[in-house]
């Protein structure tokens, strides 16, 4: 099985993080792999993140078992749960996502654990707690959105009532592991002021203030593999944190333009909307795959909604506390995301109705919400459960199916086996490298070709030759170092130097010539980029080249090789195409439905320029036919 996302994933467990924040979720991934030398690398990593979802729904059964005492509910909370079409998605993946997911999820289990223990035992599990807190900073800080629940589970005591003091040192460990995981100095002085005012405050608590805050560094002392790591300089050293000073910007995601929360992005009803968008994909895609609420699908998810209602109702009737915890982790993983994270308005949202000019995020961000999905599925799997008690006691069961319905409803949208999702990103690797000259420097745009192609040179070892060249990246002291160290292609000057990126970009482009590199740019690059590279005007298969180069490539016996298609479009190395287009037969298209991620319905437009540009040049159809994505501007 490949896609995107896959082969993004299968290049983070060759050292190549794609957020370098991650070190111990890049360490598990990759010992996984390591452990599975009979499947390839994607698949294997896939299957981590799969058994990571698993563990975190056979987590949810024990701790809704625990509190309901009924194995029925806690079957159809963990089946539903797992059936939400984020979780899917981010369980069939090799991302980050899931391992958070069941981070998450024994915290709230030793949370529940330390609630309901003696002193002594009590001590361990809150310890233990204070140590999933920690985890979260070398793994990912999106696992501290459960830190409140965990809160609430720790401050209950047996009989029910809160005593919020016994919290206290757990949530001070939360505060300083926040503060370490957004590199922030103010939360981090916080967080250890906060330790040391409950060991003075709370003598008894002295020697648990002490084991939970030594647990927390050893937890947080993961982050040396990024320093260890980057000292072997390894193939992609994204961030370089070698230093402290460069670890810190790692941690802290300096080289990423992260807004705050004010002003915000979107108006905030935009925000909130585009949470209920993502909602209505959760339950039964595979009904309508489509980003737009539909007749089919749509009314499911209310009945889910409402089965939510209803087993949120039962859990809170039948343990309050746990009820407590997982209602401030759903109120966390919405309405507190959507307040802090402060989106743009989604890839796929409010299209015709937003103006025009409305910012948009480059991608559907659902995954973001992942916990507080898996909270409503949780739920919806108790009220149908309840439901069904109801009519009949026996029908427990039949309850338990019908909460593993999305199961059913998703599987036609959340299966990636099907083509053109399965090969397309690898066949788009393959094609980018494949039609890049030798010893090219190959300028790419961003993610969907950047990634793909590292993943085929550093994991197939396809055109070690060809350099890749983000041009995103090209802003970022460490990538100017990296280029300047490896291939040449940046002075010493221009290393701690920033310059507009098509400054950047046409200094390479000197270069790489300088050296007498050819260059190329991707087709999926922005005209700009091009143009800054200088004379990019003939489409070469799916990258575009130099036409000083191509003619001098182009055989004397063969001068009708590079045709001329109009003002319009690039001129075209008409052999190479005809040679690219029987290498490389297109996956099956796509339905009529391309479904909520475009990538796949992209990458297959872009896999098809060759052969429209045979069809322009060999039978007189006009230029204006090509599809844009073609076009040279």
């Amino acid at each position: 099985m490949w896609d995107a996302g896959e082969l993004i994933a299968a290049v983070h467990t060759f050292g190549i993080p794609h957020q370098p924040g991650t070190p111990l979720y890049v360490t598990l991934a990759r010992a996984w792999s390591l452990a599975m030398p009979f499947a390839s690398t994607a698949l294997s990593t896939n299957l981590f993140s799969a058994v990571c979802t698993a563990a975190a729904g056979g987590v949810l059964a024990l701790i809704i078992a625990r509190v309901t005492r009924s194995w029925p509910m806690a079957l159809a909370a963990a089946l539903c749960a797992g059936g939400m079409f984020t979780v899917w998605s981010s369980a069939t993946e090799t991302e980050v996502y899931a391992s958070v997911l069941l981070l998450a999820m024994l915290a709230l289990l030793a949370a529940l654990l330390a609630s309901g223990a003696g002193n002594s035992t009590g001590t361990k599990w809150r310890v233990a707690t204070g140590y999933a807190f920690a985890l979260a900073v070398p793994l990912h800080i999106g696992a501290l959105v459960a830190a409140p629940a965990a809160l609430v589970l720790v401050a209950h005591r047996d009989d029910g009532a809160l005593e919020w003091p016994r919290a206290l040192p757990l949530a001070a460990v939360m505060l300083f592991a926040a503060g370490i995981g957004i590199a922030n100095i103010a939360v981090v002085a916080a967080g250890l002021v906060a330790v040391l005012l409950v060991a003075v405050v709370r003598p008894r608590a002295r020697g648990e203030v002490r084991a939970m805050f030594g647990c927390a560094l050893l937890a947080i002392s993961a982050l040396a593999i990024l320093v260890v790591r980057a000292r072997f300089d390894p193939w992609l050293n994204e961030g370089a944190p070698s230093t402290l000073r460069a670890l810190w910007d790692v941690i802290g995601r300096r080289q990423y333009d992260v807004a705050g929360m004010w002003p915000r992005q979107a108006a905030l009803w935009v925000q909130v909307a585009n949470w209920f968008e993502y909602a209505d994909w959760q339950v039964a895609l595979g009904l309508s795959n489509g980003v737009s609420a539909s007749w089919t699908r749509t009314p499911i998810t209310v009945v889910f909604a409402a089965l939510g209602l209803v087993g949120s109702r039962t859990h809170w009737r039948m343990h309050r506390p746990s009820w407590r915890a997982l209602a401030v982790l759903f109120a966390s993983a919405t309405a507190g995301l959507i307040v802090y994270l402060n989106f743009k308005a989604g890839a796929s949202f409010g299209w015709g109705v937003l103006p025009d000019s409305a910012p948009h995020e480059v991608r559907d961000r659902d995954y973001f919400f992942v916990l507080g999905f898996w909270v409503w599925g949780a739920w919806a799997g108790i009220g149908a459960v309840a439901l069904a008690e109801r009519v009949r006691a026996q029908w427990a069961p039949i309850g338990a199916l019908a909460a593993a319905l999305p199961l059913v409803l998703n599987a036609p949208a959340a299966d990636r086996r099907a083509e053109p999702e399965r090969s397309i990103a690898r066949v788009t690797a393959l094609a980018l490298l494949e039609s890049a000259p030798p010893d090219a420097v190959l300028i790419t745009g961003g993610d969907n070709d950047s990634f793909p192609a590292w993943y085929a040179q550093a994991v197939e070892g396809v055109r070690p030759d060809v350099t890749v060249v983000v041009a995103p990246l090209l802003g970022t002291e460490w990538y100017r170092a990296q280029l300047a160290r490896r291939a040449s292609l940046v002075t010493q000057g221009e290393i701690a130097h920033t310059r507009p990126a098509s400054t950047m970009i046409a200094a390479i482009a000197r270069e790489a010539r300088a050296r007498g590199r050819p260059v190329a740019a991707s087709i999926m690059t922005p005209a700009a980029t091009r143009e800054a590279v200088g004379d990019l005007t003939v489409a070469r298969g799916v990258v575009y080249v130099e036409r000083a180069w191509a003619l001098n490539r182009t055989p004397r016996s063969a001068p009708s090789s590079i045709a001329h298609l109009g003002p319009d479009a690039p001129d075209v190395d008409t052999v190479f195409a005809a040679a690219f287009v029987r290498a490389h037969p297109l996956p099956s298209s796509p339905s009529a439905d391309a479904g909520i991620d475009p990538a796949p319905e992209s990458f297959l437009a872009y896999l098809g320029c060759p052969s429209q540009y045979l069809a322009v040049a060999r039978h007189g159809i006009a230029a204006s036919s090509l599809d844009s994505v073609c076009k040279l501007r």
